[in-house]
């Protein structure tokens, strides 16, 4: 890590902030034994310490006498990994790696991230969190009950780390597409920190994942003997609220104006009420909302290579008007105000939302959600949403429903026969609640479609054409904007930085991308993909007058890379 980053050495995480060729010290007390070394994840190198490492730290015996490579050693756990046929058996093998030897999870992780990748979030992190009192060994982050109220700031207290830099924190009500999973939630904040590490290279130490239990209303697992969360119905409203704000407001005390906090599957009416309520007083984002826009946003603009046209030339629909739904819907307004300079009121009348009781229409404003106004258009009423494909004409039909196959042959065929090349995004996670899979995509659509979806497909071939789908992955985006966020010291975030964001990953979509098909770049290439997001991200922020890391870096994509965390081992002194 170049001297420049050493805003990140505060609260002695000199470790971390060490070049990885220079040697450190292990040790941050004054008698230790090997012993301990081994069983500390972030310190322990198993076989690969050297010979004179295993004698000036009381390692010698301790370990058998071979001396391997870090190379070897993920060579070995690639192939170990592997032999599970199960993936949640592979999940629970990375989980027991990141808990003995912090840098090899991580090296794994960057070194295989298209493999590993649906293990360590969507879709394995889905049965991970409904198993989770099952697989439960070790604890990971911070847990906030009820029972916690009046003391957060002395729990936060508990943490050993004290320059944390970014908090993913949830209240399991809505944890994917699979509903209240109450505290056994955790597993979304744990993945996506590890995400954070592997993808945009901020370093462990200043990530924290929390879990805020106010109880569940999944009655199975309130009869489950094996749940660790508090066993009672959720706490609502002044109750729900109070324990928030104190949160909200012990974070703040504890970590400063520059901690990020990432909110993370809290429910529809919490979700819109925590980002409006603490957007303009705290560092806050919300992936759900602004990292599933971001990166769909992204995906649209890459795909107009394929489909011809600006933004402004498409017509939208959406089925789902949830978090995601409406989130992407204001995204795309905006992005088309920034490119027409037309007021964003004219460019909502673009894109139409469907919900669960069909088109959103002028006629049903009285009833509807207040997140939901904004898309009530003048039509008639329209009930189903093969029925408002063929009312509305979309050329792009995305699904942010969390419901599977509400992409049905009806309206796939629908889509195709107004289109030459329609885009359909199916974006519910995980794969089972896809709204379609990519193979009917693309065999309904006789192989015109482009498509993208939440979860990943394989590859699919269709009359000698092999396509390759594309995922509108939030973990293209939420590791590079976080770490554009931290390397610029920005006090809040603003819309025009999740702009960047879409933008700069829409750049990196290459001619060789485009004939597959593809409107997103390979997650091979992630780390690079988030040093250029981070960098443009970082420049929003000091052009709004939001940074406050001065004199801003000449090069910020090189400046986002010495910043990166190294999985590589260090050597011990």
């Amino acid at each position: 890590m170049s001297k420049d980053c050493d805003y990140t050495v505060a609260g002695g995480a000199a470790e971390d902030a060490a070049s990885t060729d220079q040697p450190v010290t292990p040790w941050t007390i004054s008698v230790a034994s090997g012993y301990s070394l081994l069983r500390d994840p972030r310190h322990n190198k198993g076989l690969a310490f050297n010979e004179r490492e295993r004698d000036s730290h009381y390692l010698r015996g301790l370990l058998p006498p071979v001396v391997l490579t870090q190379q070897l050693q993920e060579k070995k756990l690639m192939h170990s990994i592997r032999q599970y046929q199960v993936p949640l058996q592979r999940y629970t093998a990375l989980m027991e790696l990141q808990e003995r030897n912090e840098r090899l999870f991580y090296k794994l992780l960057v070194d295989n991230v298209e493999e590993l990748l649906p293990i360590v979030y969507t879709p394995t992190v889905g049965e991970a969190c409904q198993k989770y009192g099952s697989i439960f060994k070790r604890p990971q982050g911070l847990y906030i009950s009820l029972k916690e109220k009046g003391k957060i700031l002395e729990v936060l207290k508990n943490w050993p780390e004290r320059n944390v830099q970014v908090i993913v924190v949830t209240d399991g009500e809505r944890i994917l597409g699979l509903g209240d999973l109450g505290c056994q939630g955790m597993g979304i904040p744990v993945g996506k920190l590890s995400l954070y590490t592997a993808l945009g290279g901020v370093r462990p130490s200043a990530c924290l994942p929390i879990t805020i239990d106010v109880g569940t209303n999944n009655e199975k697992l309130l009869n489950d003997e094996f749940y660790i969360g508090l066993r009672q119905r959720r706490a609502t409203g002044q109750e729900y609220a109070e324990l928030l704000h104190e949160f909200m407001t012990a974070v703040k005390q504890n970590y400063g104006e520059k901690i990020l906090i990432q909110f993370e599957d809290f429910a529809n009416h919490n979700a819109f009420e925590l980002l409006a309520k603490y957007s303009s007083s705290h560092l806050v984002f919300n992936d759900d909302i602004q990292g599933t826009a971001s990166v769909v946003l992204a995906g649209l603009l890459a795909s107009l290579r394929l489909l011809g046209g600006t933004l402004a030339d498409h017509r939208f629909l959406f089925l789902g008007a949830g978090e995601a739904g409406t989130g992407i819907a204001e995204l795309i307004a905006l992005e088309i105000s920034k490119q027409t300079g037309i007021p964003i009121e004219e460019n909502r009348k673009k894109i139409w939302l469907v919900d669960s009781k069909g088109l959103i229409v002028d006629s049903r404003k009285e009833s509807l959600q207040h997140f939901k106004k904004p898309w009530a258009h003048e039509h008639e009423p329209v009930k189903t949403l093969v029925e408002a494909v063929k009312a509305i004409k979309p050329t792009i039909l995305i699904g942010t429903s969390g419901v599977g196959k509400q992409f049905t042959k009806e309206v796939v065929e629908a889509m195709a026969s107004l289109n030459e090349k329609p885009l359909i995004m199916a974006l519910s996670n995980p794969t089972s609640q896809a709204e379609c899979t990519a193979e009917e995509a693309y065999t309904w659509t006789e192989g015109r479609a482009i498509f993208a979806s939440g979860s990943p497909f394989d590859t699919f071939e269709y009359n000698g054409k092999v396509f390759v789908p594309g995922q509108a992955n939030n973990a293209y985006i939420f590791p590079g904007f976080g770490l554009g966020v931290i390397i610029s010291g920005a006090i809040r975030v603003h819309d025009d930085m999740l702009l960047a964001a879409s933008e700069a990953l829409a750049a990196q979509v290459t001619e060789e991308h485009y004939e597959k098909g593809m409107i997103y770049p390979p997650f091979s290439n992630i780390r690079k993909i988030s040093a250029n997001i981070a960098a443009k991200v970082a420049a929003k922020a000091y052009e709004l007058g939001l940074a406050s890391h001065l004199p801003q870096p000449k090069d910020l994509v090189k400046y986002a890379e010495s910043c990166m965390y190294s999985p590589q081992y260090r050597t011990y002194r």
